[in-house]
């Protein structure tokens, strides 16, 4: 259905979230699997967050990307998770029009954040290893905070290009979004009208949001390796290689299923498939950040036990 230039009322005033079964049972299990998850993720990435701003020690560049990383974990796991906890308990899935641009907006700009923010963590990976000894003088606080401001602002600029141009297309029913989230192609998908210039729009987004960064890590760990493999010792090859395997980790686990949600036309959209698929990079990244980052830190592990009172027990 065509709507005027400048007409940005939509005929439909809510949406139904779908969510994953209708059956109450299911639900109710769904509900105590989810609230674990969501409380670990949330506890975990509290506790990272908190070691590092009271330890002394951890108050290094690595650590201070870390403490943002845990940060916007915590943000963008928050804007769908505690809804759909109440989804699945409540009898009413409805979320209004404004709220689910909101929702939109937020975790789109917090997830745009952190694929370009995993660049930032993966330089500072490779001036620690390629120039040790400049390390400090090269990642001073002003570039990190410089850095960190970037990937913020770019995250909330094209998240607000991709929810203003979502949320204007005409939405004239249904309102059902098969999904647990008003995540965008599931809400394009209901569209009443040709979609095919947000799809440009989100493939070049994409490409500048999420390829780009990748191949900037990829460069950089490319460079990594080769420094890695100069290193005589197996012990300081190991060390080496242990520094750069979290960030490889969570990287691999966020870009891999949202580059398949985001670059994929929305003719070969799958509801079903596509809103089990968005919690690879919507829950579990959360959850096993603090997971990857902290059991094989010896640093994390020792402020822990630094704040706990146990500093002269071994670990």
């Amino acid at each position: 259905m065509w709507m005027p230039p400048g007409q940005n009322q939509s005929w439909v005033s809510e949406f139904i979230l779908l969510g994953f079964s209708s059956d109450p049972t299911s639900n109710r299990v769904l509900f105590i699997a989810f609230l674990l998850l969501y409380l670990s993720s949330v506890l975990g990435n509290a506790l990272i967050i908190t070691l590092i701003c009271l330890d002394m020690q951890l108050h290094t560049p690595m650590y201070f990307f870390l403490c943002i990383l845990s940060l916007l974990d915590m943000g963008y796991v928050s804007t769908t998770i505690p809804q759909m906890l109440v989804h699945l308990l409540a009898h009413s899935q409805m979320i209004s029009f404004a709220g689910c641009w909101l929702q939109m907006y937020v975790f789109g700009a917090l997830s745009l954040t952190e694929c370009i923010f995993f660049v930032v963590m993966a330089y500072d990976r490779y001036v620690a290893i390629c120039h040790p000894l400049r390390y400090t003088v090269i990642l001073s606080w002003d570039l990190c905070t410089q850095l960190t401001a970037g990937t913020w602002a770019c995250g909330f600029f094209f998240s607000l290009i991709h929810t203003f141009l979502t949320m204007r297309l005409p939405y004239c029913g249904p309102n059902m979004v098969n999904h647990y989230f008003c995540e965008g192609p599931s809400v394009q998908s209901l569209a009443c009208m040709d979609t095919h210039f947000i799809e440009m729009v989100d493939l070049i987004i994409s490409i500048f949001i999420v390829l780009v960064p990748l191949s900037l890590i990829l460069a950089s760990y490319i460079r990594i390796g080769q420094i890695i493999l100069k290193i005589k010792s197996t012990q300081g090859r190991c060390k080496a290689f242990s520094t750069c395997a979290s960030h490889l980790t969570v990287v691999t686990l966020f870009y891999a299923p949202a580059i398949y949600i985001y670059m994929k036309p929305n003719s070969s959209y799958s509801p079903e498939r596509d809103k089990k698929i968005s919690l690879f990079y919507n829950v579990f990244p959360a959850f096993l950040n603090p997971v990857v980052y902290s059991l094989r830190n010896k640093d994390i592990k020792g402020a822990f036990f630094k704040v706990m009172g146990w500093g002269r027990v071994a670990w």
